[in-house]
């Protein structure tokens, strides 16, 4: 499990241990579910400045531009930040 995933797991007050507390080891679950998490992250800012990347006329503007890369950025960033 990435590092950031578990430090974030831990803080919220979910067992990583070898000994859970139910007898149900959740290592599984937790990680899945931080990865459709960050995947609806990541799919959010793709939402946002993909339209303005379809649209011609906007694309020429470039505020518009600016706020695609911005929009870019933010997605590597989110991407590269919980990698593996």
């Amino acid at each position: 499990m990435n590092q950031t995933i578990k430090l974030l797991a831990e803080q919220a007050g979910f067992n990583l241990h070898n000994d859970p507390i139910d007898g149900h080891d959740n290592t599984h679950e937790i990680k899945k579910f931080a990865e459709l998490l960050i995947a609806e992250c990541l799919n959010q800012v793709r939402e946002q400045y993909l339209p303005v990347i379809e649209d011609e006329h906007m694309m020429k503007d470039t505020h518009w531009a600016h706020y695609v890369q911005c929009g870019v950025d933010s997605y590597v960033a989110i991407k590269e930040h919980f990698a593996s």
